[in-house]
């Protein structure tokens, strides 16, 4: 089928590139992370994507948004209607769901943009869809006009979305998506909206600025400035790199030093992409494994193996010894349910209400399950006649070889002050990460769940290995997008 294109909207008046103002402002909001919204979280690698038009990108990555946090308001039509929006470097197309989505749940949970309350809507019709890890969201183009803070944009290509993947649109406090990248990775060629700032002469610098609080306790979550930047928001210079490739904003990343010791891989240079639609930063798997090893940081299926283990190892070694049958050991320690049976054990009523499953990052059937299984482990060294600690020598080698199918890796709390700092060389500087700037806090219903911010994401040479460097990286940096020179320049965040 041959390739539909937009009609580009150019024939805006002359007094539409007249600037207007110097800069516009926009606040965002900060969502707090959920632990089954983190642990579902995913950025994944994709061959070339059909509705994205830089075939020279070699790669597209994807993502879910589960875990994104900030987010802010934009108004669409005549009169404006509102929308939250995650404002995302890493992609380049505004959608916000149409009121002609009916049949998928997550749009009747969130603002859908009405057609018939605008005077100043055009309708295109073309159909597209975009692509993300959990599914895609698909609708049609239309043309209205965006209020942005105090300016308006006029006739703004946009997306009206009618069918949304069930997650991660169900839980999301935002409505849509507002792409900051560049209009080669941009669905249908559509012009991304703060180019169409530019043009409109709204803004008199070519760039825009990110900041985003690294304080929790603030309500303000970050402010992008278009424009210019806020000197309050940042300490010291800026230092500048080229942009390398557009579509993505990416630039190259020297090597990586956990506590002053290379990495290795990236010494001679890794592309990386700033991406503001997720917490995490990804890179190769190499440098994630020595990153996480270095931190103490572990899969949650070999934590929550070794947690039962370190509450529960030598209850069930002596309930064994003693003659107890093992299919009902961990019945008798108070991790399971009586067999055959919904009654729970008094002993488990009794570690539930003092507390003793604090701090597990999954639910009590995933404690039977880590339960039974170390039961079956000591059963088999028994049998061998081995002594009790080689048992449990055995048993925490087995826990640490579980697989860790959600790719996140979980830290000790207590431990933060204690771990090294992770620096990424760029431009030939430095720009070290703090435990408290790398690792995720999550609160649970049970305790604080720390999680490492570094996942792997491996992409072959020639385009990889590639970074994708996250809000944990751009919290700790204010960063400004400067189109006008094809740079990008980070300064240490005033938070």
């Amino acid at each position: 089928m041959k390739q539909q294109h937009l009609p580009h909207y150019k024939p805006w008046v002359a007094h539409l590139f007249t600037p207007r103002s110097t800069s516009v402002r926009v606040s965002l909001k900060k969502q707090p992370l959920d632990l089954k919204r983190l642990n579902a979280a995913r950025i994944t690698r994709v061959g070339l994507e059909s509705n994205v038009n830089d075939q020279g990108a070699g790669v597209v990555y994807l993502k879910n948004y589960l875990d994104t946090q900030y987010y802010g308001e934009i108004g669409i039509g005549s009169p404006s209607q509102s929308f939250s929006v995650v404002f995302d470097t890493a992609s380049s197309n505004l959608w916000v769901p149409s009121s002609k989505c009916l049949f998928s749940i997550p749009c009747h949970l969130h603002s859908k943009f009405r057609a018939r309350w605008s005077s100043t809507y055009t309708k295109i019709g073309i159909p597209c869809t975009i692509s993300y890890d959990y599914g895609d969201v698909s609708g049609f183009f239309s043309v209205d006009h965006v209020k942005v803070g105090e300016i308006i944009v006029k006739d703004q290509e946009f997306i009206e979305i009618t069918r949304e993947a069930f997650l991660p649109f169900l839980v999301a406090k935002y409505d849509g998506i507002l792409g900051l990248g560049f209009p080669e990775i941009s669905v249908e060629q559509a012009t991304p909206l703060w180019f169409s700032m530019m043009q409109q002469g709204h803004i008199n610098h070519k760039l825009f600025s990110l900041w985003l609080s690294g304080d929790l306790t603030s309500e303000l979550g970050g402010e992008i400035v278009f424009g210019g930047l806020d000197w309050r928001h940042f300490r010291g210079g800026h230092t500048y790199v080229p942009v390398t490739r557009s579509g993505y904003w990416e630039i190259v990343v020297g090597d990586i030093l956990v506590e002053s010791i290379s990495t290795g891989v990236c010494k001679f240079g890794c592309a990386a992409i700033l991406d503001s639609g997720t917490p995490l930063i990804a890179g190769p798997t190499q440098i994630v494994d020595q990153i996480n090893s270095a931190i103490g940081a572990e899969g949650i299926v070999s934590m929550e193996c070794r947690n039962v283990v370190s509450k529960y190892g030598y209850a069930l070694w002596n309930t064994l010894i003693s003659g107890v049958r093992p299919e009902i050991v961990c019945v008798d320690v108070g991790l399971c349910l009586y067999n055959g049976s919904q009654k729970v054990s008094g002993r488990l009523k009794t570690l539930l209400e003092d507390e003793t499953m604090e701090g597990s990052a999954m639910g009590e059937s995933a404690v039977c399950t880590f339960c039974e299984m170390i039961v079956f482990w000591i059963q088999v060294q028994l049998k061998q006649q081995k002594t009790k600690d080689a048992v449990f020598q055995y048993v925490d080698q087995l826990c640490d070889d579980l697989p860790n199918p959600i790719g996140k890796s979980f830290v000790n709390c207590g431990s933060l002050e204690i771990l090294p700092d992770v620096t990424f060389t760029i431009g030939n500087k430095s720009f070290p990460l703090t435990p408290q700037q790398y690792i995720l806090k999550v609160e649970t219903s049970y305790s604080t769940v720390c999680v490492s911010g570094f996942v792997p994401l491996d992409v072959p040479p020639p385009r990889g290995p590639i970074w994708v460097l996250g809000d944990r990286f751009l919290s700790a940096y204010h960063t400004v997008f400067d189109f006008g020179n094809m740079r990008v320049g980070f300064a240490k965040s005033a938070n």
